[in-house]
């Protein structure tokens, strides 16, 4: 016998769960922010700082309930700003500095999904890790 399946019915026709990642948010205010994308060839994450680099809130593909390679898309990478951009706005937040790590497909879309929401964009970073001599490259075949 396998698992049951149970369907449920009812409520949500929103796209991967935005509305339960708009429940939680944060009581401070802040008037400016940074925030950190890193983009993988798998995820998505996006972190909003105060000023001095403390993480205020945190959001990512993964957990809005996008799965598998559906995490990496832009679309996905998108939803996730939105929904960073909409906390910030009901913060206060007027202005950030974007710090972005990573090469994967959200790099871009992310940011403009936040910067879309109406907070200003003051500098723009990108931090990607780049190897100064990088792994030993393997031995060639024999065949």
């Amino acid at each position: 016998m396998g698992k049951k399946r149970i369907i449920k019915k009812g409520g949500g026709s929103d796209v991967a769960g935005t509305s339960r990642a708009l429940n939680r948010i944060p009581k401070r205010k802040l008037v400016a922010g940074k925030l950190n994308i890193l983009a993988t060839f798998n995820n998505t994450l996006l972190t909003l700082c105060d000023p001095k680099g403390n993480a205020v809130m945190s959001a990512s593909s993964g957990a809005l309930g996008f799965k598998g390679s559906r995490k990496s898309t832009p679309f996905a990478a998108a939803k996730v700003g939105e929904i960073i951009g909409e906390k910030a706005q009901q913060m206060g937040m007027k202005d950030a500095e974007v710090v972005i790590r990573g090469v994967g497909a959200g790099r871009e879309s992310a940011l403009r999904a936040f910067s879309g929401k109406g907070i200003g964009i003051l500098r723009i970073t990108d931090m990607t890790p780049v190897p100064f001599n990088g792994t030993r490259p393997p031995k060639p075949r024999r065949v």
